[in-house]
């Protein structure tokens, strides 16, 4: 029996996941941690609901993950301006070499990958990603404001490794 395009698209991405936490342990973080540090690169300002939703996990389980990132100095929660009983999500200057670090293991994870591919190849894999991409976006209901979402685009070729630390 052949594997499916499902099967294919998440064996790939719990392979590239596994090789990523591999590299990502190395240097001191885990999975989770870079996870949130590249959600929140891209949506800096974001409360703690809003974060856990696009990552997917409860927000306690987020909580005591952020608690821990803010004491290594990692990230900061500011006060909402709307909402006394919210904080937002900001990345502090010490976390901006770690996303450097993450931008390095992406682009050799993603070389992993694509190792004898040649460029038109890429294209054309990213070109029907997206494509996918864009047929399922449509068929999920609209975002709620506290959980912007940021479709893939032509120059994201990938780079969102860290975002999802490989998927």
């Amino acid at each position: 029996m052949e594997p499916t395009f499902g099967y294919l698209v998440s064996d790939v991405a719990r392979l590239l996941r596994r090789i990523f936490d591999r590299q990502a342990r190395q240097v001191g973080l885990s999975l989770a941690q870079c996870r949130a540090l590249a959600y929140l690169a891209r949506h800096e300002g974001i409360n703690q609901a809003g974060l856990a939703d696009l990552l997917e996990v409860q927000p306690i389980s987020l909580a005591r993950l952020l608690d821990r990132m803010g004491s290594a100095g990692w990230i900061e929660r500011r006060p909402h301006p709307d909402d006394r009983r919210a904080h937002r999500l900001y990345l502090t200057a010490k976390a901006r070499p770690l996303l450097e670090q993450l931008q390095v293991m992406s682009e050799q994870v993603r070389g992993e990958a694509l190792a004898g591919f040649s460029v038109e190849e890429r294209e054309t894999i990213m070109r029907l990603l997206r494509r996918t991409h864009a047929n399922l976006t449509s068929r999920e209901p609209a975002e709620s404001p506290a959980a912007p979402s940021a479709p893939l685009s032509a120059d994201d070729d990938l780079q969102d490794i860290p975002h999802e630390c490989v998927q």
